[in-house]
């Protein structure tokens, strides 16, 4: 079992970038893939995109592509949300997730979930 931890939310103006981290815990976090999902209020979590378990491939939902990138270091444990000439549509809870199989994007299909940071990006 795989704990998860957010960060890197925040404010930001809109065209500017943000880096969001999630760190995994107490679990062979190298093993997982990992999807970030976002989630405004009163609507479904939605598909951001995601990373394999090595790294070497990653998938994104069509407002991403082009703008956001996911990375990730698996001797620190960690996987990252680059966002980059944010749009204030993007402002929403984010949220990092992993799986112990091919990576989805169906957030049901997640086993592990961090807590969410806001990011809010100001027009």
């Amino acid at each position: 079992q795989v704990q998860l931890v957010e960060s890197g939310g925040g404010l930001v103006q809109a065209g500017g970038s943000l880096t969001l981290s999630c760190r995994g815990s107490g679990g062979p976090f190298k093993r997982y893939a990992v999807g970030w999902f976002r989630q405004v209020p009163g609507k479904e979590r939605v598909f951001v995109g995601s990373i394999n378990w090595s790294g070497a491939k990653t998938d994104y939902s069509g407002f991403a592509e082009g703008r956001f990138s996911i990375s990730r270091d698996n001797d620190e444990n960690t996987a990252y949300l680059r966002m980059n000439r944010l749009r204030p549509e993007d402002t929403a809870v984010y949220y990092c997730a992993a799986r112990n199989a091919p990576a989805r994007n169906e957030a049901h299909l997640y086993d592990y979930w961090g807590q969410g940071t806001q990011v809010t990006v100001s027009s």
